[in-house]
């Protein structure tokens, strides 16, 4: 049997890799690349979350064959140094796509009706509602960019709602537009109309930014921002603009660009407008075992000798939405 890591693991997580890989090693709190290159290098079989695999460690892991990642972003390794070593990668495409599409609304839901500011009211003795006027999202426009498995839940949430949905994605769901009465417009359009607008696009140099001043100014003022796919795609200067002016009444925001760095996210995160969670979107039971299950089937397809079902080519990053560079 090939030797078998798996990183960042919790631990009450162990007891179920165990019962599959019960020669699998563990290993989590890995700080740094050479803290990684040591404690990898040897295994052939590596299955990660979120430690990250550039060009420069897989460059030292000889023995390398294959990165399971748990996850349906795979921005964290690096695929051209993968692709020259002949390491495969694979990901999970859909451990739990309606548990982020429910943190949407989540989010959404406790921020229009001022949850959290009427509890602390309660709790301090006040019984008043004067001042916590909500907002209904009944026939509000959501504007939904990216309707992928996540997108796709969204939409039909929104649906339940009677929310009017526009979208803009590289190509059209008729499932969405025939049973849920979704419009597709092109990135513009979706700026100027939306009431809300939530996110659901990759990670890549085409959505770098996408929201960036130009966006901004494009979109309704009072609009309503929400991001639970990767925060590289919201220039963060670019939207405290946004929100010191009051072109975006709320932003809710489960990522960050460059989320464990709390002094550069500071003025962001404190903003009285903003709110903001630890990237917990994906984080329930249900999601957290299929991101298992999930990745336990690529290891079993590759160490068979078969092609794993999930597996990653670099050209699959490739993102060409409909006229996505605000200019």
């Amino acid at each position: 049997m090939p030797s078998i890591l798996f990183l960042d693991v919790e631990d009450h997580d162990i007891a179920l890799v165990r019962d599959h890989f019960p020669a699998a090693a563990f290993a989590k709190d890995l700080s740094n690349e050479d803290e990684v290159i040591d404690v990898c290098k040897g295994y052939e079989i590596i299955s990660t979350f979120e430690t990250a695999f550039p060009a420069s460690v897989i460059e030292n892991l000889p023995d390398l064959k294959l990165i399971a990642t748990r996850s349906v972003g795979y921005d964290h390794i690096d695929l051209d140094a993968c692709k020259e070593r002949g390491v495969t990668v694979c990901n999970v495409p859909d451990y739990g796509s309606h548990v982020i599409a429910e943190h949407v609304f989540a989010l959404l839901l406790s921020t229009v009706r001022h949850i959290a500011e009427g509890e602390k009211r309660v709790e301090s003795g006040t019984f008043d509602y004067r001042g916590l006027r909500g907002m209904a999202l009944k026939d509000k426009t959501i504007g939904i960019l990216g309707t992928g498995r996540i997108g796709g839940h969204v939409a039909h949430i929104a649906h339940g709602f009677d929310m009017k949905i526009l979208a803009t994605d590289r190509c059209r769901v008729i499932e969405l537009e025939q049973e849920l009465g979704v419009r597709y417009v092109p990135f513009e359009e979706l700026l100027t109309e939306s009431d809300i607008l939530t996110l659901h696009v990759p990670a890549t140099d085409d959505t770098h930014h996408l929201l960036n001043d130009k966006a901004f100014m494009r979109m309704k003022d009072g609009v309503i921002l929400i991001n639970t796919a990767r925060g590289s795609i919201i220039d963060s200067k670019a939207l405290l603009k946004a929100l010191e002016s009051g072109k975006v009444r709320y932003a809710l925001l489960d990522v960050l660009e460059h989320e464990h760095n709390f002094e550069e996210n500071k003025a962001l995160i404190k903003h009285p407008r903003v709110v903001t969670t630890p990237h917990i979107a994906f984080y329930a039971d249900e999601s957290m075992k299929n991101m298992y299950v999930d990745s336990f089937q690529s290891i079993d397809e590759f160490l068979s000798g078969k092609e794993p079902q999930h597996i990653i080519h670099p050209l699959s990053v490739v993102c060409d939405l409909p006229g996505a560079k605000a200019s």
